[in-house]
């Protein structure tokens, strides 16, 4: 066989198999992308519901009286910047009870700029910190994941623009 045969014939199983996933795509449900639709199929769970949480720096009530407050250390801008969560308990005291998880995404291009699973870290003032890399303009989410004793307790959604 021929280099120019067979480059035709690797280019042809290319755009066959592009036209197979291209066919598979388009029967996914509406709204769905085709990273969930797949994590969806592959593991036979239901796709994760994360709550929105309120703008920064406003209470949002996370279960058993307890509470958390989020903030960022500057205003999101290209670069990395700090997502700070505290969590308070009935009475106002700064708790820390829980392995907290981050994954940082841009909606619109779900997969491209995932960060992975990122466990925040613990400051001296009993902060959860996690850092998140901002790599171009537009919609972002972290996506946050509350554990206690390896179980998750509570899953949220933190969207902002840059």
């Amino acid at each position: 066989m021929t280099i120019k045969r067979s480059i035709y014939a690797a280019l042809g199983l290319g755009l066959v198999l592009g036209f197979a996933a291209t066919l598979e795509l388009a029967a996914a449900p509406a709204g769905n992308s085709p990273v969930s639709v797949f994590a969806q199929a592959s593991s036979g769970n239901q796709e994760i519901a994360y709550k929105p949480l309120p703008k920064s720096g406003k209470k949002y009530e996370i279960g058993d009286g307890a509470y958390l407050i989020y903030e960022f250390s500057e205003k999101p801008k290209m670069g990395t910047v700090i997502l700070k969560i505290q969590i308070f308990n009935k009475n106002g005291d700064k708790i820390t009870p829980y392995a907290i998880k981050g994954r940082s995404d841009m909606p619109m291009m779900r997969g491209a700029h995932d960060s992975g699973d990122v466990e925040f870290k613990l400051n001296k003032k009993n902060d959860y910190l996690m850092p998140v890399n901002i790599v171009m303009p537009g919609s972002w989410e972290v996506r946050v994941t509350f554990l206690k004793d390896g179980n998750p307790l509570f899953y949220g959604s933190i969207t902002f623009d840059v």
